[in-house]
Order: C-alpha cells, then sequence, then structure tokens
C-alpha cells in the first residue's frame, strides 16, 4: 500500500532520517520544518497521514494539530505525533487535540510503519464514503454535511474483553463514570457470543492474551464478519509486546493502550475511537439515504449504472492524484437468457438478487459493485493492481458457481455461472475506454468456455498520425 505522508520537524536531521525511512518503505514522502508551513502544505495538497514533531518553536505540535483538526479540509487526515516526550499527561494533551496516535522516539520502525499503513487504509475508508457522498451530491440529491469536532465527547456502548478481573472492573468503572455504556466478557468465547447478540457496539477493547484464546484470534475473527468491519478495536498489551502490536495492526486494530493502564488516556483513546465511528456512520447512513431510488437498482439494491459511470470517473481521478492503480471487473451471467425462457422470470429475478449478494459479500469495503444491465454487473476496485483485480474476479466467479441458488419451485436449485473480464485502468485512460476493454476481455472469455476469467489487453494510447509536410 502506497500513501502519501507529510513530516513535520524544525530539525533536518530528524526529517531526513524519518524520510529515508519512509521512501524504503515506497511512500511518498513531503517535508515541513514549521507548523505555518505543515498548514499550508496541508490545505494546498492534503496527504493521507501527518507525522508531527511535538517541539518546535512558534507553534508547537499540539497548536499545530488542533488547526488541522478544525479546518474542515484536513480534519480527516490522521495524525501521528513523534515526539521524545514520554508522560501520560503529554500523550493524553496530543490525543485531546485530536492526534490519532502519539509515539515515542526512538521510534520502533516496525511499529512505526504498521501504525502509518494502519491510518492510511481507515483514511481510504473514510475518503471512499466522501467520494460517494460528493458523488451524490453531483446528481444533486440531499447531502447533510458531516465533520468531525474534536470538542465532541459522545458516550458509546463499549465491549470489553479482559480475562483479568481486577483491570476488567477498573476498565469499566472508569467508562461508565465518563457515561459510557459497558459491557464485559471474560474471554474470546463470551466476547464472541455478546457480539452476536448484544446490540451494535462503538468500541471494542480486548487484551492481547485472553484466557481461552488470543486477542488478534479474536479481533481478526471479528473483521472476517462483514457487519463488523468498521467496528474499532482498542488493543491491550505490555510495553514488551510490541511483535503482537505491529500483527495487530495488520489485522486491523485501531488503537492501542499500553499497561499500566492510565485512567486519563483510556478516555482520550475511547473517546477517539468513538467519535471517529460516529462520524463514519454518519457519513454511511447519509450516503445511504440520499440514494434512495434515484442510483440504485430496484431490484437488486446494487447501484446503478448512472451512479456507476459518475463514480469510476471521481475513483479514477483520485487514484491518479496518489500515484494509484484502478481495476475494473466486467461480469455477465452465463446463458441467463434460458434461465428466464425455462423457468420465468421471476426465477431469474431471484437469481440476480442472489448474484448480487454474493458478489456484495465477497469484496472489500472500498470497492464497489453496481448493476448496469440486465445480467451485467461490474466492480470497481481502487488500489488494485492486475494481479489482484484477477484473483479477486476468479474468487468471485468461484463464489457463484460453487453453490447452487435455491429458487422457488418448480426450479428449484440451479447451477448459475459468471464470466469475468478484468482491466486496469491505464494511464491517461476514460474510465469509458477501460470499461469497453474489460467488455472485450469478458466476451473473450465467454468464447473461451463460459465460467472463466480474462485479462485485458494491455491499454495502448491512441496517437495521432505525423502531418505531412
Amino acid at each position: 500500500m502506497t500513501a502519501r505522508v507529510l513530516i513535520v520537524d524544525d530539525i533536518p536531521t530528524n526529517l531526513r532520517l524519518l524520510e529515508a525511512k519512509l521512501t524504503a518503505e515506497y511512500f511518498s514522502v513531503q517535508s515541513a520544518q514549521s507548523g505555518a508551513a505543515a498548514l499550508q502544505l496541508a490545505e494546498n495538497d492534503p496527504p493521507d497521514i501527518i507525522l508531527l514533531d511535538v517541539m518546535m518553536p512558534e507553534m508547537d505540535g499540539f497548536e499545530v494539530c488542533r488547526r488541522l483538526k478544525t479546518n474542515p479540509r484536513t480534519a480527516a487526515i490522521p495524525v501521528v505525533m513523534v515526539t521524545a516526550l514520554s508522560d501520560t499527561e503529554d500523550r493524553v494533551k496530543g490525543l485531546e487535540a485530536g492526534a490519532d496516535d502519539f509515539l515515542t522516539k526512538p521510534v520502533n520502525d516496525l511499529t512505526l510503519f504498521a501504525r502509518v499503513r494502519s491510518l492510511v487504509r481507515l483514511k481510504m475508508a473514510m475518503d471512499e464514503w466522501q467520494s460517494r457522498e460528493a458523488t451524490c451530491d453531483q446528481f444533486g440529491l440531499p447531502v447533510e454535511q458531516h465533520k468531525i469536532d474534536i470538542d465532541d465527547d459522545p458516550k458509546g456502548r463499549i465491549l470489553v474483553v479482559e480475562p483479568d478481573r481486577y483491570t476488567l472492573e477498573k476498565i469499566a468503572q472508569t467508562l461508565e463514570a465518563h457515561g459510557h455504556f459497558v459491557v464485559t466478557a471474560g474471554g474470546a468465547a463470551e466476547g464472541e457470543q455478546l457480539l452476536a447478540s448484544e446490540a451494535s457496539f462503538d468500541l471494542v477493547i480486548s487484551a492481547l492474551y485472553l484466557g481461552d484464546s488470543d486477542g488478534l484470534r479474536f479481533c481478526s475473527q471479528m473483521r472476517s464478519r462483514p457487519q463488523m468491519r468498521r467496528l474499532p478495536v482498542l488493543l491491550l498489551l505490555g510495553q514488551e509486546e510490541l511483535g503482537g502490536l505491529v500483527k495487530g495492526f495488520d489485522i486491523g486494530i485501531n488503537d492501542y493502550l499500553f499497561r499500566p493502564i492510565d485512567s486519563n488516556e483510556l478516555k482520550a483513546r475511547v473517546r477517539t475511537q468513538v467519535r471517529r465511528k460516529r462520524y463514519q456512520d454518519g457519513l454511511q447512513d447519509t450516503y445511504q439515504r440520499s440514494l434512495a431510488m434515484a442510483l440504485t437498482d430496484g431490484l437488486t439494491g446494487l447501484y446503478n449504472r448512472r451512479y456507476f459511470e459518475a463514480h469510476l470517473e471521481s475513483t479514477i481521478t483520485r487514484a491518479r492524484t496518489g500515484g494509484n492503480e484502478v481495476s475494473l471487473l466486467m461480469m455477465d451471467l452465463d446463458h441467463f437468457k434460458k434461465i428466464n425462457d425455462t423457468h420465468g422470470h421471476a426465477t431469474g429475478d431471484c437469481v440476480l438478487k442472489e448474484v448480487a449478494h454474493r458478489l456484495s459479500h465477497g469484496i472489500r469495503e472500498v470497492d464497489l459493485v453496481a448493476r448496469i444491465g440486465g445480467e451485467e454487473f461490474v466492480v470497481v476496485m481502487p488500489d488494485s493492481t492486475d494481479g489482484i483485480g484477477v484473483k479477486v474476479a476468479d474468487r468471485l466467479r468461484l463464489a457463484v458457481a460453487s453453490t447452487p441458488f435455491e429458487t422457488p419451485p418448480p426450479a428449484g436449485a440451479l447451477s448459475v455461472t459468471v464470466s469475468v473480464g478484468v482491466a486496469v485502468v491505464g494511464v491517461g485512460e476514460s474510465g469509458a475506454d477501460a470499461l469497453r476493454r474489460a467488455d472485450e476481455a469478458l466476451y473473450r472469455a465467454k468464447s473461451q468456455g463460459r465460467n472463466r476469467v480474462a485479462p485485458a489487453r494491455p491499454y495502448a494510447p491512441q496517437t495521432r498520425p505525423a502531418a505531412n509536410g
């Protein structure tokens, strides 16, 4: 995963050191030696993440962070404070200023890289929802404006999974005294039961090591469920367990807290996570309400062609700004006319709805699936190379073909397959041209026997012939 990182530090040596490390990990790096310069850069060319030193002349990192978070244009950019300060009071001050994390020098490289990638993934998800909201606005649909307010202190429903009863009670008492509703579990099995049976939570706090399992396995199982992929997770661990923290970021945890637990830092980190979840929920809820039926397919509930075309162009524009690629998957049900002719359109509609369901559950949150014709579907995958696109396409093909479709009698169980064409949008290529290449690959897959995936031929820009004379 690539990302654009802005490093802010008044000491040139620190800038060069961090820039070298991040560049070696294939990040694109900008730098600023003052708070004022950082604010201007972030305003004019917003990065994906900011690494911000605290101790700077004229304007310290706390003030820079507060200004970033109160500016609607920069409020959603993750900020990691990197500093020699190590007191809990300083960490809390940074979190209250809106920082997403507070790393102490000397920073462990693996922890830094894992944290940067974790926050960039989160920002990509929020950018995607903001992009979809902007697409709705282009069509003149009512869109409620949302912002992250660092002074907001929402109260959430929180699940705490911790085998040590003393620690569990201390966390619960601290959060309940602050107005949160807390549900507790002594192990992974009990935590999983609560997640499955209780009303939705705003945050899960889990120990790294649980009595009947381990916290990372518990978190990975959560992330495997579509309805819990956006549920924030805060991991509890010891200072000596950095390896578990790095692995946790890879799995998808959102934040962490070292033992012994400081009550003020706990409240600050919980406030940050609950506030962000409410913001994401607001973006998603408003977006879904605004769509109504104007931009969705009435039968399957997927996006329709009108929305897809606008979203594809905005996705391509955003990807080029960040130096990323976009994959396009074009798919068509095999012999669908035969299903309609043999079993009737009601059965055909049942098949289309089930295909939509399987495709929707086989993609990432940042991907988009749309129905653009009778039995034609398309998937837009930002930050995705051709190799990834082909693998995902084959996984979706198998998701359709591997299990028969249950339809009403007399048709009963039907075997359904799809053919897929995959194209990566070329440099300078329009979305319409990329879709044509994917469509050509789709028909090549059909001509080769159906129920298969075919990559598109490479994009070849059209050149104008040279003038004579």
